[in-house]
């Protein structure tokens, strides 16, 4: 009785597991199909890129009673985390239909201004001792499941400097990284990339999260059969243990300020990859100018890198605007955000 119930439990996470994020060469797959299949845009091959936003904060939570109070909602006046997540999944479908194929999600969120010197607010997946919170994680499923039913990749990040120093010492880090690999490996997602942490090389406490020793942190994930890969700081080309180690390199392009510093940027990038034809993906760029011709977007597209939307609340600004800052409206509700998805679709629709 007790085998027969166990292989039920295990059919129906086979059942559920509807996307199949794979990598062939530099491109992407979807269910054994290249992503944008066929598709390019003013002569340029789209196929096979990774289209994102950063949405780190679809998980959001504040643990400290001093700072939560920041993030109310203007129509209540108080935070709500549950609210958060399900306005993050009813939004989802609209991001998907303008061409939208993945998003990044952090279990340590990130700077809810966008940019911070500090950060006082707790806001962590992860406990002190590397166990996971079921809070977070049941919230991140509900995510998650829905990137599967909708066809979607999740770039799922572990760690983010400014909240990694909760976690005690190094065992713990390593005890986290495998508690979210056995969680990822027991639901059955494979449309899951894992993200070590976001930008390695920028103030992580644990050495082990440093670039000098986080391949060892990759090379875990990717024992347990999944993707994985970190993230390196705006401008910086990944280390050469980084890019032996890992199946996809993620670069970021803040500070990065015009379209053709962009090319150069990725033409370093191309070249430290040498040999090792894995794909490249930008998953976070602060820089927009969506209705130029020349700009971050369209120059990485142009070289067969794929781009991802980082959107925060800048000064003056009102609860439409930034996806990155708390609250969030996850919608596609200011003219920056229309003009990042209405430059996506214009690039990968059929």
């Amino acid at each position: 009785m007790h085998r027969l119930l166990l292989l039920l439990v295990l059919l129906s996470g086979l059942l559920r597991a509807e996307t199949v994020v794979s990598i062939q060469g530099e491109d992407f797959h979807l269910n054994g199909k290249p992503t944008y299949s066929g598709r390019e845009w003013q002569g340029h091959r789209i196929e096979g890129l990774l289209m994102n936003s950063r949405m780190v904060q679809g998980i959001f939570d504040d643990q400290n009673e001093a700072t939560v109070k920041h993030w109310a909602y203007p129509d209540a006046a108080t935070w709500d985390a549950e609210r958060n997540t399900r306005e993050f999944i009813a939004a989802m479908p609209e991001w998907k239909a303008h061409g939208l194929l993945a998003f990044t999600l952090n279990l340590q969120g990130g700077s809810p201004y966008g940019y911070s010197r500090d950060q006082p607010w707790q806001n962590t997946a992860i406990s002190a001792d590397g166990t996971l919170r079921p809070d977070y994680l049941a919230r991140a499923e509900k995510i998650i499941s829905s990137a599967d039913e909708l066809g979607m990749v999740v770039i799922l990040g572990c760690f983010y400097f400014g909240q990694d120093q909760r976690v005690k010492d190094e065992q713990a880090v390593i005890a986290a990284v495998d508690a979210v690999t056995s969680w990822i490996s027991a639901h059955k997602w494979r449309h899951v990339l894992v993200e070590v942490n976001n930008e390695a090389n920028v103030k992580y406490d644990h050495a082990i999260l440093k670039p000098a020793r986080v391949h060892e942190l990759i090379q875990r994930v990717k024992a347990a059969g999944l993707l994985a890969g970190t993230s390196f700081g705006g401008g910086t080309v990944p280390t050469p243990n980084v890019i032996e180690h890992s199946d996809f390199l993620l670069i970021h392009g803040n500070g990065v300020k015009t379209a053709e510093a962009m090319r150069t940027f990725i033409a370093k990038v191309k070249k430290a990859r040498g040999e090792r034809k894995l794909p490249i993906v930008v998953n976070e760029d602060d820089h927009f100018d969506f209705d130029q011709a020349d700009n971050n977007f369209t120059a990485a597209v142009k070289e067969h890198v794929s781009w991802g939307y980082f959107d925060f609340r800048m000064k003056g600004e009102g609860f439409d605007d930034g996806y990155q800052s708390v609250p969030v409206n996850w919608g596609i509700s200011s003219a920056r955000k229309k003009g990042f998805f209405e430059l996506l679709k214009a690039i990968t629709e059929e």
